[in-house]
């Protein structure tokens, strides 16, 4: 029991994710993390920041998507950056709590202190090391989906 004496809300089975990141061996290094630590996540993947938005905002043929619980968001993409979709994201009611880590290549003092300031709730750079990099991917999901407490889906309109 919670000291308003509710109840602590149920967690999904399963951590939803949405990748955001346009090279492909980022991606399977992504889903290599997932089976080598055998963790209970639902990878969804957008290849740039206009199909991520569009994933988010369930339109044309994510009409039936998922909330996801966190956005792991590359910075530098086609179409439409990081930066684009991160603002896009905190500037949408609907949107704004979902946790977004930055995971990048870059870092660059100005790109760490521009997510922040946009409201990133992480910013990670990407290990060139396989280990290193699949260590890292299980720590952001262990934690996101074992330790912090996730905000609920807002209610409908």
């Amino acid at each position: 029991m919670t000291t308003t004496g509710e109840a602590p809300r149920a967690r999904p089975a399963a951590l939803r994710v949405l990748l955001v990141e346009d090279d492909p061996a980022d991606v399977a290094l992504v889903r290599a993390a997932l089976d080598a630590h055998h963790l209970d996540v639902e990878l969804e993947h957008a290849p740039d920041g206009v199909e991520a938005m569009a994933f988010l905002r369930r339109e044309g043929p994510h009409a039936e998507a998922a909330r996801p619980d966190l956005i792991l968001l590359d910075l530098n993409m086609p179409r439409m950056n990081g930066r684009a979709v991160l603002a896009a994201v905190k500037a949408d009611a609907q949107l704004k709590a979902i946790p977004v880590v930055m995971l990048t290549t870059s870092a660059m003092d100005t790109d760490v202190l521009t997510s922040y300031s946009t409201h990133a709730n992480a910013y990670v750079t990407k290990p060139l090391a396989l280990d290193d990099y699949e260590r890292v991917i299980a720590e952001i999901l262990q934690f996101y989906g074992r330790v912090a407490e996730l905000p609920p889906p807002p209610a409908a309109p």
